[in-house]
């Protein structure tokens, strides 16, 4: 897939519409049921003037009976356009909701099982935007102008016939009106084709940027960046505004124009038939009904002129929704998946691994290494900031894949299983721990969905999340808010571990677990760690002297390699750069080999 922020080739029709196609395949009898009920107002719609022809022309008939008969036709023709209109109305505008939720459906199912290389290229915020605004752009050309628009065409084509049946020669008259107005609509229509996905695009630009401060409100105020967010945001939404204001002027001169030359047209042509009417070629009815058919042409062709502009803005959605929709993974399944280990060991090797992030393809976050951890095995990975250890992580869970070697689960490649299979073999507590907007219960069930709540509360207990959870207001039902606010960073770790421990999966990873704490809850999330890795594989980032000390292996990774593995002890009598960082992180600046 090519960068999708990047500036694309516009396409000059609404050629992206069939993209729709998929989504509305499924509702055949629904758009067929449609289908005829538009078919019938645009019929009914085309018969009305007949009538009206009929009772203009009976004022002058001696039977009042049949001219009362015309008047009760009229009548029901109208209340059955009403009826139909109203029934056309209704099953387009549900096919056009349920339509969109699909679609909303499917983009978010894709995306979410996205891996982070993808994310490197696209903001959240647009992608949402991309949820929202487009997908109602969408609803809107589905359930309401791709139905009028066709009613219109049949309107058009049903009015032409008409005309020409009424009289041929003022048919020819506005015919010769038709390619002065299809040209203004062509050429000003491309335009806001274009300037309709500008205009998106600065749409989603803005929901990027609002998405990414109103996340981080605290840092943002903390810093008092207030003023210069409104500002960058306040450019961005100008920017927007200038886009939109370009389409709207576009479509609106478009409108101007096709109106205007419509009905100077078409006062033309009936000023010729009144005259025809003075010179008694044709009758007043005649003339009446022929003004009728030539309002309903001129009001489909204006409409269809309008409608185009918004057919070509959901053209631009629908691109836009499509580049989400076919964007190719960077880390795919494979296509016949070896099952992942039953029961896992839990045994990893690294053999030869070079990574580069896709982002930064100059820089190499893992080379050449090489580490192997025995089933049950704790190891402890310690270094430098950019060494390397949470790229491990990072690859274990295949977020990404490396450039080159291979990486080993109980000696099955990770490349060669599926991903949502093989990722169930690991629970991880990330630095930052992730809340969501949700009950307390719920984020912890998140490690495992059908969990009993006795099984929820057993884990929030091994957490040491137990004891502050109940002195919520409604316990563990509580809601914590967006991103966990109703708590302090303690205890959002808290309930991020007590969700590895329900998950209880062969191999645990521990991104600074305990970096949150205060010493008293990092004993008792210490001691519930170590219960927790009995049996179990365990691979811990830590900072902290009390975890590392404990593991059955320290590696220490710099610039991507590892350069020493041993125990503490070992370690420190080796010297060299664990001993340099058990004395400047461990020990504030003093080496504690006991």
């Amino acid at each position: 897939m090519s960068e999708i922020t990047e500036d694309r080739e516009k396409s000059k029709n609404v050629g992206p519409l069939r993209g729709l196609i998929p989504f509305l395949s499924p509702y055949r009898p629904a758009l067929l049921a449609a289908l005829g009920a538009l078919i019938m107002t645009a019929t009914l719609s085309l018969v009305l003037p007949l009538a009206v022809r009929r009772v203009v022309d009976g004022f002058s008939a001696e039977d009042a009976a049949q001219m009362d008969a015309y008047f009760g036709a009229a009548v029901g023709i109208a209340a059955l356009l009403a009826i139909f209109t109203g029934l056309r109305f209704y099953l387009v505008t549900r096919l056009g909701e349920r339509v969109v939720a699909d679609i909303r459906a499917a983009v978010y199912n894709k995306v979410i099982g996205m891996s982070p290389a993808f994310f490197e290229r696209i903001m959240t915020g647009e992608v949402l935007s991309r949820l929202t605004t487009d997908t109602t752009l969408i609803q809107s050309v589905i359930g309401s102008s791709v139905s009028v628009a066709l009613r219109n065409v049949l309107m058009l084509i049903g009015g032409l016939i008409f005309m020409m049946f009424t009289s041929a020669k003022l048919t020819g008259l506005v015919l010769l009106i038709v390619p002065v107005v299809i040209v203004p609509i062509i050429i000003l229509g491309r335009r806001v084709r274009t300037l309709s996905r500008l205009s998106q695009d600065r749409i989603a630009e803005s929901s990027g940027s609002a998405s990414e401060t109103l996340l981080a409100a605290q840092t943002v105020q903390a810093y008092t960046h207030e003023a210069q967010s409104r500002l960058t945001f306040g450019a961005i939404t100008e920017r927007a505004f200038e886009a939109a204001k370009a389409r709207v002027f576009n479509r609106s001169l478009m409108t101007v124009i096709v109106i205007f030359l419509i009905f100077t047209g078409i006062v033309g042509v009936l000023w010729i038939g009144a005259r025809d009417v003075r010179s008694e070629v044709m009758t007043p009815g005649q003339l009446v009904q022929f003004l009728i058919y030539a309002i309903m042409v001129a009001g489909a062709v204006a409409s269809l002129s309008e409608i185009w502009g918004a057919l070509q803005s959901a053209a631009g959605a629908t691109e836009r929704l499509n580049e989400l929709l076919t964007s190719v993974d960077p880390i795919l399944d494979p296509e016949a998946p070896v099952p992942v280990p039953n029961p896992a060991l839990g045994a990893i090797d690294f053999e030869h691994i070079t990574f580069k992030y896709p982002a930064r393809p100059q820089i190499k976050a893992l080379d050449g290494l090489d580490l192997h951890i025995k089933p049950g095995e704790t190891v402890a990975l310690v270094g430098p900031s950019g060494a390397g250890k949470t790229t491990i992580f990072q690859l274990l869970l295949r977020f990404f894949d490396p450039n080159q070697g291979r990486i080993l689960l109980d000696g099955t490649p990770l490349d060669a299983m599926a991903r949502e299979e093989m990722r169930k073999v690991f629970a991880l507590v990330p630095q930052e721990p992730v809340i969501f907007a949700t009950t307390a219960r719920e984020n912890i069930r998140f490690g495992r969905p059908n969990a009993t709540d006795t099984e929820v509360e057993d884990a929030a207990k091994a957490a040491a999340a137990h004891e502050f959870l109940v002195k919520l207001p409604d316990g563990y039902d509580a809601q914590v808010g967006e991103r966990g606010v109703m708590l302090s960073g303690g205890q959002k770790q808290r309930i991020a571990i007590a969700r590895a421990i329900l998950r209880d999966a062969p191999v645990l990873l521990l991104d600074e677990a305990t970096s949150a704490l205060d010493a008293a809850s990092e004993r008792a999330v210490q001691q519930a760690v170590e219960r927790l890795s009995q049996g179990r594989t365990t691979l811990i980032i830590a900072h902290r002297l009390a975890t590392v000390k404990k593991a059955d292996r320290i590696v220490v990774l710099d610039e991507g390699r590892v350069v020493a593995s041993g125990t503490h002890e070992s370690l420190v009598a080796e010297g060299g750069l664990y001993a340099n960082l058990a004395r400047m992180q461990f020990t504030d600046g003093q080496v504690a080999a006991e």
